[in-house]
């Protein structure tokens, strides 16, 4: 492969809908960084029928050009006519690096286009550099640069793997949503649109969309919420969290907890803030009973305030903490709560 062929950030725009996902502008953000490291520019590969009108939006978050790929076989996502058409866009178009978001139709799509076009996939990055590789010097070896290093978390979580694409283009990689950074919008930006006709064959992999039924969450997504208050192993117990409740119902926020909680069985998963689990940027993030964990701090360190409460002087979640509180939760949390409450009810 001449890997000198290759050129340019991609990034797949999912819609749902016909609207643009979060995670389209959040890749946005981290390519038009990479396409600065690697003198280039930024590409959305945009895919669905009747969907031109969402174009102006990926231009406002950092898009410099636009593939437009409308056909009515792409009008909801079905994995065999995405992956042909991404295929024969990545076939004629020769990216060098080709971001998807790690949701569930990326999941889906990214490693079956891999396997068409004969490349790598790093999944569920959680940070995304261009550097060197090797990136320590072999002797004997020759040292290639400019490649896109992706860092994962591996073994459960418990280290972290560089892994990068030498020999093969493009470089691909899932990103985890709410890792990435979207760009201020800039409605007055334009992009360049390029029309792509694909031609899509159904064969035995084509299914049949019969009825589209939309369930309603239950619970509010800890990555949209502005205030958590989030609990960990140190709790003790799973009634515990009964104190979390309030206090995140009185700041108007949301519980989420730790890797601990989940595996013990207290928590479902969705409410996981780490490595492991959900990346999450509130304006207020209240830590209670948590150690502080590398893993769970990956998650949640860019958060814009955080207060920790911890028994443990020496825990690490005081060193990314603003404010720290040492002590037993179960005395704090009812004295806090009840301030707090008070607070909010003269606001009103």
């Amino acid at each position: 492969m001449n890997t000198a062929e290759y050129k340019g950030v991609f990034v797949f725009a999912q819609q749902v809908d016909n609207v643009v996902s979060g995670i389209a502008l959040e890749l946005l953000g981290k390519g038009k960084e990479l396409a600065a490291d690697l003198d280039t520019d930024v590409t959305a590969v945009l895919m669905g029928s009747g969907i031109k009108d969402q174009a102006d939006r990926l231009a406002a978050f950092g898009a410099d050009r636009i593939i437009l790929v409308d056909d009515p076989e792409l009008k909801e996502y079905r994995t065999e006519p995405y992956t042909q058409a991404l295929s024969e866009v990545i076939l004629k178009y020769k990216p060098e690096v080709f971001l998807v978001g790690a949701t569930a139709i990326g999941r889906d799509l990214a490693p079956r286009v891999c396997a068409r076009i004969h490349t790598g996939l790093t999944a569920d990055c959680t940070q995304l550099d261009i550097g060197d590789y090797p990136l320590t010097p072999i002797p004997g070896k020759e040292t290639l640069h400019k490649q896109l290093l992706m860092t994962r978390p591996a073994f459960g979580g418990n280290t972290i793997a560089t892994i990068a694409c030498p020999h093969h283009r493009p470089q691909m990689a899932t990103v985890r949503p709410g890792v990435m950074q979207r760009l201020t919008e800039d409605k007055g930006k334009k992009a360049v649109i390029d029309e792509f006709a694909v031609e899509l064959t159904a064969n035995v992999n084509y299914v049949e969309i019969v009825e589209i039924v939309k369930s309603i969450a239950v619970a509010a997504d800890v990555m949209d919420a502005k205030v958590l208050v989030s609990g960990g192993r140190g709790l003790g117990d799973p009634e515990s969290f009964a104190m979390l409740d309030d206090l995140a119902k009185t700041l108007g926020g949301t519980v989420s907890c730790s890797r601990a909680v989940v595996d013990a069985g207290w928590k479902p998963k969705d409410l996981q803030v780490g490595q492991t689990g959900k990346t999450v940027r509130p304006d207020l993030y209240i830590a209670v009973g948590i150690s502080g964990a590398i893993q769970h701090l990956a998650g949640m360190e860019e958060s814009g305030l955080i207060i920790a409460i911890n028994k443990d002087e020496t825990a690490p979640i005081f060193e990314v903490a603003d404010y720290g509180i040492v002590g037993d939760y179960k005395q704090i949390l009812p004295g806090l709560t009840d301030k707090l409450a008070k607070i909010m009810a003269a606001r009103v």
